[in-house]
């Protein structure tokens, strides 16, 4: 296998992307939408009806945040953006979703023939992992708060494994480790989770996720194994700076990490990402794969401010994982 520094590098010596930002970019602001907003940003994605669906986490002119589709034919272009909220915070009945809802993730559950989404409910104890069940992202099916403040960044594997559900979240509270790690859970009916694990460490000291890491993107199912998109955050002087990396998880028991990034394989480079609301981040909540042509294509936030696309090949994804560290096991 090619260690990855010579694998990025072209003929002339220069390195190369895996992730190729679009040349639209950025493709939706809020310029674009039909109702007054402050920003749009951090989508989560899927495929509808043989298009591309977005579902944008969209802030108000209050700060309260709510979510909304926008459907392309080619996930690009000539988005149809819904004139109103999709999904709204409603607190009467779900108190946690005071402050509005952040973040969704979006996952195509076969077993169940509903997609889930897990999203971010602002309450006033902090924010809490909620999940939310549609069949056709018009009418949704509540299932309210599954875990405990603070709690966030929160993603579902698109099929049981040895029987049950499982969860990566990423809560606030502390561990034996410093920093702020990826979390797992299990759960036989998404409602009540059980056996929490830490699955991702942030590092420590110099590293580029050493503060904190949270799943970025839902898990990607690959002949390899689980394909893990994360984000991770660097305190500096200037303020914080949210990159990405990856990692490979067993495909039976995806609570094994194979493999792990040691660099950050994208961030914020363009103005775009650069500036804004908050400055300094790109931060996917989805990615998809044409399974016809290989490509991935994610969504993320930029700055806090507009939503950008980017793709990569699956192939080269892979083969740049697996040239990566293999993780030791802890016990």
């Amino acid at each position: 296998m090619q260690h990855f520094e010579t694998r990025l590098k072209s003929h002339d010596n220069t390195y190369k992307d895996l992730f190729v930002r679009h040349q639209n970019n950025p493709v939706l602001s809020a310029k674009d939408w039909p109702y007054p907003v402050n920003t749009v940003f951090n989508p989560g994605v899927t495929f509808f009806q043989n298009k591309v669906l977005l579902l944008a986490r969209v802030e108000d002119r209050r700060g309260f945040s709510h979510l909304t589709k926008a459907v392309s034919e080619n996930g690009v272009v000539n988005w149809m953006i819904d004139t109103q909220p999709t999904f709204e915070a409603d607190p009467q009945n779900y108190p946690e979703e005071t402050w509005g809802v952040e973040d969704p993730r979006i996952t195509w559950l076969e077993e169940l023939g509903k997609w889930a989404i897990a999203y971010t409910a602002f309450s006033s104890s902090g924010p809490m992992v909620s999940l939310a069940l549609t069949e056709n992202f018009k009418e949704f099916e509540r299932m309210g708060a599954i875990l405990p403040p603070e709690d966030k960044d929160a993603a579902l594997f698109s099929q049981k494994i040895g029987g049950k559900w499982i969860l990566i979240h990423r809560p606030m509270a502390a561990s034996i480790k410093p920093g702020t790690h990826i979390w797992a859970s299990s759960s036989v009916d998404l409602k009540n989770w059980s056996d929490p694990r830490i699955l991702i460490s942030a590092r420590t000291g110099a590293w580029w996720d050493a503060h904190k890491v949270g799943v970025a993107a839902q898990p990607l199912e690959t002949r390899d194994g689980w394909l893990i998109l994360y984000h991770g955050v660097r305190q500096t002087a200037a303020g914080p700076i949210y990159r990405l990396g990856l990692a490979l998880l067993d495909l039976e028991n995806p609570f094994r990490i194979l493999r792990r990034s040691d660099e950050w394989i994208f961030g914020p480079q363009k103005d775009y990402e650069k500036e804004g609301d908050v400055g300094g981040a790109v931060f996917p909540c989805g990615w998809i794969l044409d399974k016809v042509t290989g490509k991935v294509r994610m969504y993320y936030g930029a700055a806090d401010t507009c939503i950008a696309l980017a793709t990569a090949n699956l192939n080269d994804l892979l083969e740049y994982i697996n040239s990566c560290p293999e993780v030791k096991q802890e016990t």
